[in-house]
């Protein structure tokens, strides 16, 4: 007999912009929306039987309903607002997940004047949320950020690696360093207030990458993680993704001139990609 196993199954990308309009000036959130969930599913499957499928079009409308009343003030508490409310309603679900990605969107300043109702977006930088509960258990939260553009001219360096036949790699004791940072932690508890943890946490990645002596992108990497697990308590572990976007230094001898580490091609392809999850022993 053929059996199903691990499965999950709910929709993807729904598009939400919320406006909350208080007095004085307005905010304005946009998210993109996964919701997952696992549960008594089988008969789906083997039987074709629908009875137990929640359609994934419903969990779209579930997204903007909930969202209308939704008192949160951030992507977590959402998501658990949302959990909460799906889980309520539907006993064949064992565990809920839902992920949200927030473009972000700042007030327009012209003239020196904030512009309560007008908004600008000044990077692709995507914060994100991951947020998970089975049934008869506790949530489970996860925080991160996503196409965070960094680069620093100084203070980089690759050198003492593996050389052989193969490598045209020259060493650098001055380099630039380029990346885009994929950060996500975990937190001790469910309960945290996560917009303030964001923002310190985000101040910490930039303020080390910024001062680290680095030898590589690994041994930058491993810096980042650790000044954030040692600077915020509520972190339980974080995971970064550094893939390493290169600027090749010009050889612009063939036209009779030098090049004091100064103009440099951007290569987006291919790049090293360098990943590692950080967390406190014992």
């Amino acid at each position: 007999m053929i059996v199903v196993g691990e499965n999950r199954y709910g929709k993807s990308r729904v598009r939400l912009v919320r406006v909350k309009r208080r007095p004085g000036g307005h905010e304005l959130r946009e998210w993109t929306v996964e919701v997952l969930l696992q549960g008594d599913f089988d008969s789906c499957f083997m039987d074709g039987d629908n009875s137990k499928i929640l359609p994934t079009d419903t969990m779209k409308n579930m997204v903007y309903s909930v969202a209308r009343n939704s008192a949160a003030e951030c992507m977590e508490e959402f998501a658990k607002e949302f959990i909460d409310f799906l889980l309520g309603r539907n006993p064949q679900v064992s565990v809920a997940e839902v992920l949200i990605s927030e473009k972000g969107w700042e007030h327009l300043e012209t003239g020196g004047k904030r512009q309560p109702t007008t908004f600008v977006q000044t990077t692709g930088e995507c914060q994100t949320a991951r947020v998970a509960r089975p049934r008869a258990g506790e949530f489970s939260v996860k925080s991160g950020l996503e196409n965070l553009v960094m680069m620093k001219t100084s203070g980089s360096a690759f050198e003492g690696y593996i050389r052989d036949s193969l490598t045209t790699l020259p060493p650098a004791k001055d380099r630039l360093l380029g990346t885009v940072l994929r950060a996500d932690w975990s937190y001790t508890q469910s309960v945290m207030d996560f917009p303030a943890l964001r923002q310190k946490v985000r101040e910490v990645l930039l303020s080390e990458f910024a001062g680290h002596d680095s030898k590589s992108v690994q041994h930058t990497l491993y810096a980042m993680g650790s000044a954030v697990l040692e600077r915020v308590a509520e972190v339980h572990d974080i995971e970064l993704a550094m893939p390493n976007k290169h600027c090749l230094l010009v050889d612009l001898s063939r036209f009779g001139q030098d090049n004091p580490n100064e103009i440099f091609v951007p290569v987006d392809e291919p790049h090293g990609n360098i990943q590692a999850r950080l967390c406190r022993q014992g």
